[in-house]
């Protein structure tokens, strides 16, 4: 059993991903090739955004979307501290300071009363001598943060949000799609997301005119007009046409993918959530989650170890997600020395279950049976 099953997924559409990469090969236009646009223009349309702009990578995306707002060193950014490193890594990247905010127990995401809260104790600190220029929500576990919120905070202190949709891309907020929630969103095309490449990959959305153009600069070295002309530092944050070949033929499922998310997650909570030790994941009212992962949360701290041996000794894999929140990271020491007992429990409590869209009702029930037995 894998965790994620891809190879499945491979032979589906293999033959059309061959003849994808044949093209590309015949037409020799290994960078910035017509499939580029082709994709681009998809996934413009499927978001609902003006513009859609192919990067390297989802990290390089949050880096662009940082430097399209040109943070530097003296620059503040809120963020949460339960997530993957790369969304915090980027503010330091660029020499600003990440300024954590702590999640909501019931969603995992950021939360917007503690948002409120954070800057109105870094006004009022005198010692906090950055300028906190925006915000970056990140939408875990497929689940979109709370934009109505978020963005209403956001207005009120005159500060940008970019969305962090690295696990995210598919799903939905009231009667919108994910990336186009913030003025800029950025998407991960890293195979194990639930629209991944065979390799690194990703995206920024804005409807922003003059986002754009910038962003398509700084992808490119920060050319000007002229090929040789640059009127930013940038970045090589291109994204290749190989990659842009088979996310074309991977889209044209991506809609049927999403629906046997729903319809797995859908099982997974019906056979777990009556169990006293386990709480199932809460999608609130209008929202859709993606489904990146399926994870748990268990009552007490020492059921996560003994139920990940329990699978495994069952030949089911399962992941943490994640067990060191970033504000507890090495890397991070000098930076926040601040407890977020929220994060911080749920690093120790939470795992989670195999998850993609070829997981048969077998392999489901199997796994759900462990984990219940592996509880008792």
């Amino acid at each position: 059993m894998q965790f994620i099953d891809l190879k499945t997924q491979q032979s589906r559409i293999r033959s059309k991903i061959e003849n994808r990469l044949t093209q590309v090969l015949d037409h020799g236009q290994y960078i910035m090739g017509p499939e580029i646009k082709e994709l681009e223009k998809k996934l413009a349309e499927y978001v609902g955004c003006e513009h859609a702009i192919a990067v390297s990578s989802g990290t390089d995306a949050l880096l662009l979307a940082l430097m399209c707002y040109d943070i530097g060193p003296g620059d503040a950014i809120l963020t949460t501290p339960f997530t993957f490193i790369a969304t915090a890594e980027v503010i330091s990247l660029l020499g600003a300071t990440p300024v954590f905010v702590d999640i909501d127990p019931i969603t995992y995401n950021i939360d917007p009363k503690a948002i409120e809260k954070t800057l109105a104790d870094c006004k009022a600190n005198s010692a906090f001598k950055e300028n906190i220029k925006g915000i970056i929500a990140v939408d875990l576990f497929g689940l979109p943060a709370d934009y109505d919120a978020i963005n209403l905070i956001a207005k009120k202190y005159q500060l940008f949000v970019i969305e962090d949709a690295a696990q995210s891309f598919g799903a939905k907020y009231y009667d919108k799609q994910s990336c186009s929630l913030a003025d800029i969103a950025c998407t991960s095309f890293f195979p194990a997301k639930p629209l991944g490449g065979y390799g690194d990959g990703g995206m920024c959305f804005t409807n922003d005119d003059k986002h754009a153009t910038k962003l398509r600069s700084l992808l490119n070295h920060g050319q000007g007009k002229q090929r040789y002309e640059h009127i930013y530092i940038g970045i090589n944050g291109r994204l290749d046409t190989f990659q842009a070949a088979v996310l074309l033929e991977k889209f044209d499922i991506f809609p049927e993918e999403c629906t046997l998310r729903q319809k797995i997650a859908e099982k997974y909570t019906s056979g777990l959530k009556e169990h006293p030790s386990i709480t199932t994941p809460h999608i609130p009212e209008n929202y859709q989650s993606v489904w990146a992962q399926y994870s748990i949360l268990l009552e007490e701290t020492h059921q996560r170890q003994q139920l990940q041996a329990y699978l495994s000794e069952q030949d089911i894999p399962s992941m943490i997600y994640y067990p060191i929140p970033i504000h507890q990271q090495p890397a991070f020491k000098e930076i926040n020395s601040e407890s977020f007992p929220v994060s911080e429990n749920m690093s120790q409590k939470i795992m989670s279950l195999p998850m993609h869209p070829y997981l048969s009702e077998f392999q489901q029930d199997k796994i759900i049976k462990a984990v219940i037995n592996g509880l008792e």
